[in-house]
């Protein structure tokens, strides 16, 4: 049995999907709402989890139900050896949205994405888009300046070679060892809030979910760029429910060049928060500020 605590103040509920065990937390709020129910996902990272989410989900259970998950992979969800990709991840959304709905009796959730999730959530939107009513998505991967990403659908950025290297006997382990040393850890966490001061809470946990049988695999898999989705651009250009974005001001992910191809619809907004890529963490009542005024449209 697993050691690893919850990433938030509810125990974890596993649900079975198409993409296996997928751990999800759901907290309700003590009177009615008249929001949909809140649909959190994290990022991927080789320490990746719920945790990332943690602000979000406490503040929001005062007002909405907030269901959030652990992607397949990564805290309380299924690592076992498989190919990890944007399929397999988007398939665990549709599966925590419809969990969501079945549980809340709601027509439709927001969901909010953080990085790299933002692909997956936007993906499960343009599939279902009656189960999404609104997009909020934090320093979104696709817009920086490099190549906009139209490739074939379904296609990713996988590559092969490296991840044959990478899941080489011994060679794995070594990579995913260095990468999670506590150290190291803080380090990335000190890149992704552009300053020096981090969330202790959230490093002591990114720590603990690496410490984990099967950590590492779908971080290599992440590694070797195959859950980078090679047509996210395409996606993006399709949405058409409103899109709220979170635009880092410090840290590594400042680079939101390649908005031009949406900035000017109607259903996107581009809003650039103060602070590092988790800008919740370092001032949580200005950023739901901004959030809920966006659900509340």
């Amino acid at each position: 049995m697993s050691t690893l605590p919850s990433p938030l103040s509810v125990a974890p509920q596993i649900i079975d999907t198409p993409a296996g065990p997928v751990a999800v937390y759901m907290a309700q709020p003590a009177q009615p709402s008249d929001l949909p129910p809140l649909l959190l996902v994290h990022s991927v990272n080789a320490a990746a989890s719920a945790a990332e989410v943690a602000p979000l989900f406490e503040q929001a259970r005062s007002h909405c139900t907030v269901v959030a998950l652990d992607l397949p992979g990564f805290g309380h969800s299924d690592r076992s050896d498989r190919p990890y990709t944007p399929r397999l991840m988007t398939d665990a959304v549709h599966a925590a949205i419809a969990w969501t709905l079945q549980q809340t009796g709601a027509g439709a959730v927001d969901a909010l994405g953080v990085s790299l999730g933002s692909e997956f959530v936007v993906r499960a939107q343009q599939e279902q888009p009656a189960t999404i009513r609104r997009l909020a998505l934090v320093s979104p991967t696709g817009f920086s300046r490099s190549k906009r990403r139209h490739g074939p659908p379904g296609s990713t950025l996988m590559l092969p070679w490296l991840y044959r290297l990478l899941t080489r006997p011994g060679w794995g382990e070594r990579i995913f060892g260095w990468l999670t040393k506590p150290g190291v850890i803080r380090y990335f966490l000190k890149r992704t809030f552009g300053r020096p001061q981090i969330d202790e809470a959230l490093w002591a946990f990114a720590v603990a979910t690496t410490r984990q049988p099967g950590a590492r695999r779908a971080p290599l898999c992440f590694v070797s760029a195959g859950l980078f989705s090679a047509d996210i651009n395409t996606l993006y250009e399709a949405v058409q429910c409103p899109v709220w974005v979170s635009m880092a001001t410090r840290g590594d992910f400042t680079d939101y060049q390649g908005r031009s191809t949406v900035d000017d619809r109607p259903n996107w907004r581009f809003e650039a928060v103060p602070g590092g890529a988790l800008p919740y963490f370092e001032d949580l009542p200005g950023f739901t500020r901004r959030l809920d005024a966006f659900w509340r449209g």
